[in-house]
């Protein structure tokens, strides 16, 4: 019968991949991920945040595409939160863990990528839905489209847990992976290769839209009465299409291969030199999201824009009525219920983007 080893270090389980964490988690090196990974953590917050705030606010966002969007949202800003938490916890401190902290550290870091994959592919398909049928939005009710994050939020948690559920190499040390000690060889090419299928599926997905918005911009193209809005909107798809499928192959593909190769035992292959910067660029994907996603559309990036401004506005009124506090701080002259976005550049203040947003509701 093997012997288990639940009570050790995580020392014990690096010195038998003779990964020595303290020496390469110092000098240069400490400080460039330590830099990059605090920035990207910072825009991660901030931008996922805005997203979400977007969408709640706003009721022209109260669809289920916007609604699985504001999910993405939530997973990248809880991918941020499980990078945090390995930045304390990586380095020399790798070594001082206790087994149950490390599967705590990697399982963070598991569901908060799985879950914004899984979301990734959740939209597209519901993209996929809406487009083919002629539609702006899909037919999905909100019980159905809650029943969906629910599920991809299940299915992120579990392949988290999945290794300290007992998929995992603590009672048989010889078939531990190089750079997650305790994660079996088998779970780690189980965990690649699926992730991998799932990009393949959204690749054929994403290739189906670009080809049926081709066809139809050729179609519209060789008939003059069409509306220029109608021409130009599928070739921003198309944009936007290529746009994801280029940040999802350059933030994914090159650290899911190195899964693959570090469970298939590939000992030449000079893993362990390249794993913290593949980290960092499965990260920067979160970071992408709310740029591909959200500021691509104009009306997200208008709401957004309105939202920082008013925050700003009321800081600076509240400054202001406290020494002025007969002044009168803005006055709509918009009639037709429109924000006039003239008027915030030139410094009105928020309130008349809110009077819009009343009026056209």
């Amino acid at each position: 019968m093997n012997e288990c080893y639940y009570d050790k270090l995580m020392d014990f389980f690096y010195n038998r991949t003779k990964t020595d964490t303290a020496d390469e988690w110092t000098g240069a090196q400490l400080i460039g991920v330590l830099c990059f990974g605090t920035f990207f953590c910072l825009f991660i917050f901030i931008s996922n945040s805005l997203v979400i705030a977007a969408v709640v606010k706003n009721k022209r966002f109260h669809f289920p595409f916007y609604y699985l969007l504001a999910n993405l949202a939530a997973a990248d800003f809880f991918a941020g939160i499980a990078y945090v938490f390995l930045m304390f916890n990586t380095g020399p401190k790798s070594k001082t863990l206790t087994v149950n902290r490390w599967f705590l550290r990697q399982g963070l870091l598991d569901t908060s990528l799985t879950a914004s994959l899984v979301n990734l592919l959740v939209i597209a398909v519901e993209r996929h839905m809406s487009i083919m049928r002629m539609k702006i939005h899909s037919n999905l009710t909100k019980k159905r489209v809650t029943f969906l994050i629910i599920s991809i939020w299940a299915i992120a948690i579990f392949m988290g847990a999945v290794p300290t559920l007992g998929w995992n190499c603590l009672c048989d040390i010889t078939v531990c992976s190089s750079l997650a000690p305790i994660y079996s060889r088998s779970y780690l090419v189980f965990w690649s290769v699926l992730n991998l299928v799932v990009f393949f599926i959204m690749v054929v997905v994403y290739i189906r839209i670009y080809m049926y918005v081709q066809r139809k911009t050729n179609v519209l193209s060789s008939h003059t009465s069409g509306s220029i809005s109608r021409r130009r909107t599928p070739v921003k798809l198309m944009k936007t299409v290529m746009t994801v499928l280029g940040a999802f192959v350059v933030c994914w593909t090159p650290g899911l291969v190195v899964l693959l190769l570090d469970g298939l035992n590939c000992t030449d292959c000079g893993i362990q030199n390249v794993k913290r910067w593949f980290l960092l660029l499965a990260l920067l994907n979160s970071v992408m999201n709310p740029i591909i996603y959200s500021y691509k559309d104009d009306e997200m990036w208008a709401t957004m824009k309105r939202m920082i401004c008013c925050s700003s506005e009321d800081k600076s009124q509240e400054r202001r009525s406290s020494r002025i506090p007969s002044t009168v701080l803005c006055r709509s002259t918009d009639t037709s219920g429109n924000y006039i976005e003239d008027g915030i550049i030139q410094g009105t203040i928020c309130g008349k983007g809110d009077l819009g947003d009343k009026g056209n509701s």
